[in-house]
């Protein structure tokens, strides 16, 4: 099946993309609305706004570190509908917290002492929130979709995820911080609604034990991926790949108010880009593949982004040489600057190949490993993954913390990239094992 949009009109699907796009969105509208107030409102340095970016970036994270064993056991051995719609009802409660801080924040009362703590718990429990719902939303394709179907059906997960986070970043960016309080609370009552339509889908094997020790499950996850070739080199390509797009997303904030001398609603703007950019290669990569899974175009779908990412180096440095005046400068002012199309088409280019190269790899994980394990082995991934984005946190982090400027930290963003297409490469390598072996 080379088309995707007919998924769209079936309930096995339709219910399930609502609500890890509503899901998504709000992940995003309180994160960004976050963030975006503290930088621009309470702060006033670079080092401490990349600081705490780096640090709301590693609170999110952590819980897919910590948790993502469990998680993905839960959702093997129990139905995962049922799971689906207990995590949205959740969300209401911690978007309730989440509101309040922002609220308090918007107020100026305790911003520092209560509202910042409040709006960290918040979002420290929207990443258990995802941790649970991560490995669910794409171990459950395979279990309401034909097999031709899978790619189609994780292209247009990815797809409508980074279409949610640009939206979720538009509204963070244009909206008043009170009123992003009361919209997370309103988009996580209608997620729970949406879920509540989702089909059933209990588990292959019944009745297996769940290990609760989550050091020892943890391990055990990550040990049993290690005798597939395919699913092991995907992982690693993944994880690899999120360690430079955590580099890459703290630096966004900071970098387009103190390098590009622009307002929040810029920042919000190349955020947005950045999501058109993913969403376009996720369909992109779909077309040229034909519906098979395979990790043929991962290697120069990745060094095509780090060229970019390059190039965006370059632009950048370039626009620090030039004269902008002291304020920060507004949508309609940064749009009327003549190196303003450069920057947002470098942007879109990196996220088209971003998307390009890991989207496949999100197939491999669902289609390698017998149906029952789908769900262990995604959150496997997710336990790499967010080692794998602390890492790049704490490295954006310590790269600040010794002086290196903002500008140059993208240039580590894209020597990052040859070791990504080393890794699809190695990745591509097995997969033709794999069909040597298969083909006897």
């Amino acid at each position: 099946m080379l088309t995707s949009t007919h998924l769209l009109k079936q309930r096995r699907f339709a219910p399930l993309f609502a609500t890890q796009l509503l899901n998504a969105f709000n992940d995003n509208l309180y994160k960004n609305a976050m963030v975006l107030f503290v930088v621009y409102s309470v702060y006033n340095s670079a080092e401490a706004e990349t600081v705490f970016s780096g640090v709301a970036s590693a609170v999110f994270i952590l819980p897919f570190f910590i948790l993502s064993a469990l998680a993905g056991q839960l959702a093997d051995m129990r139905d995962k509908a049922m799971i689906i719609r207990r995590v949205k009802a959740a969300e209401i409660a911690i978007m309730t917290v989440g509101g309040v801080g922002l609220t308090l924040a918007w107020m100026g009362m305790m911003t520092e002492l209560v509202a910042i703590p409040l709006m960290m718990i918040a979002l420290f429990a929207m990443g258990v929130h995802s941790t649970f719902f991560g490995p669910i939303k794409y171990a459950i394709l395979p279990q309401h979709l034909k097999k031709d179907e899978v790619l189609a059906g994780t292209g247009l997960v990815e797809a409508g995820t980074y279409i949610a986070i640009m939206g979720g970043t538009i509204l963070a960016g244009f909206v008043d911080v009170e009123v992003a309080a009361l919209l997370v609370i309103a988009i996580a009552v209608i997620g729970y609604l949406t879920s509540r339509h989702v089909p059933e889908a209990p588990p292959f094997v019944k009745g297996q034990p769940i290990d609760r020790n989550i050091i020892r499950s943890s391990i055990a996850l990550v040990r049993n991926t290690l005798h597939n070739r395919e699913v092991f080199y995907a992982i690693m390509a993944i994880s690899f790949f999120w360690t430079i797009g955590a580099v890459l997303f703290i630096q966004f904030p900071p970098l387009a108010k103190n390098v590009l001398m622009a307002d929040k609603p810029v920042a919000s703007l190349f955020l947005v880009v950045f999501s058109i950019g993913v969403a376009l290669g996720s369909v992109a990569i779909n077309a040229l593949l034909k519906g098979n899974v395979s990790a043929r175009y991962a290697p120069a779908s990745v060094i095509v982004m780090g060229i970019m990412v390059a190039i965006f180096y370059v632009i950048c440095r370039v626009w620090e040489g030039q004269q902008h005046g002291e304020e920060l400068l507004g949508v309609a002012q940064f749009i009327a600057e003549p190196m303003a199309p450069l920057v947002l088409l470098a942007l879109l280019l990196i996220a088209i190949f971003g998307g390009m190269f890991v989207v496949p790899l999100y197939a491999f994980l669902t289609t390698k490993v017998d149906p029952s394990e789908a769900s262990r082995t995604v959150a496997a991934n997710n336990i790499v993954n967010s080692g794998a984005m602390v890492g790049g946190s704490v490295l954006a982090l310590g790269l600040s913390a010794a002086g290196v400027p903002l500008v140059e930290q993208l240039l580590l963003s894209a020597a990052m990239c040859v070791i990504s297409a080393w890794l699809g490469w190695k990745l591509y390598a097995a997969e033709k094992a794999v069909a040597a072996e298969a083909a006897g």
